[in-house]
């Protein structure tokens, strides 16, 4: 006796707002990606959405995640400053040509603003928001893991504060993103914000500043 084969169609239906959400989302951004708007692109009722997502939050969660690319590593071999230098080219040119991954992290940031289902708390993350928020974290913050664990960088650097160094070697990129002007140079941008990084929290450095200041 043969099983029951699954009914295909909540795939079909749940691909389809898939595909309506990311096609808004990529013309329009987060503001474009409505429920009605979906609905009336996917040829699907409100009611067939919210039984594959609770609510917008939770669709355009998704659809982030399928647009999302996956982080740059670093090489292998060279030294610290190399090692950074090439990673955060590597980030440049993904902030420089991609932009759903900054307008993604803004939106987890400024907190998810679409419309809910009744009875939901409101300032709470759903489990799709709250996956697209964790993978976005683990996903770029694992190139900098790479490079913070290694044996050179625990010499030069020691511990790290690792959620502060991301931010100081990004937030120039994004700024620059953001910002739209036409001659921003994001390579060289990567490769300053390495250096400044660096001449700061290198211990032997910052060793040396301490006696100087010491000895005036």
């Amino acid at each position: 006796m043969t099983g029951r084969r699954s009914d295909p169609r909540p795939a079909r239906s749940r691909a389809r707002l898939l595909d309506a959400a990311t096609a808004l989302l990529r013309t329009g951004g987060p503001s474009a990606v409505t429920v009605d708007a979906v609905t009336r692109g996917a040829n699907v009722a409100r009611a067939t959405l919210y039984r594959h997502f609770p609510s917008g939050n939770d669709l355009l969660a998704a659809a982030f995640h399928s647009l999302i690319p996956p982080a740059p590593m670093p090489p292998e071999s060279g030294s610290l400053r190399e090692r950074l230098v090439a990673l955060m080219q590597a980030q440049a040119d993904l902030i420089r040509d991609t932009p759903v991954l900054v307008t993604a992290t803004y939106w987890l940031a400024l907190g998810p603003d679409m419309e809910h289902l009744p009875g939901r708390e409101q300032g709470t993350d759903s489990p799709e928001v709250r996956t697209l928020r964790e993978r976005v974290a683990e996903q770029y913050g694992a190139p900098f893991d790479a490079i913070f664990d290694s044996p050179d960088a625990q010499r030069e650097l020691g511990d790290v504060d690792r959620a502060q160094a991301i931010m100081l070697l990004i937030g120039p990129l994004v700024v620059g993103r953001i910002s739209t002007l036409a001659d921003f140079d994001y390579r060289k941008c990567a490769s300053a914000a390495v250096d400044g990084f660096l001449a700061v929290h290198r211990v032997g450095e910052i060793t040396s500043a301490s006696s100087e200041s010491a000895g005036a």
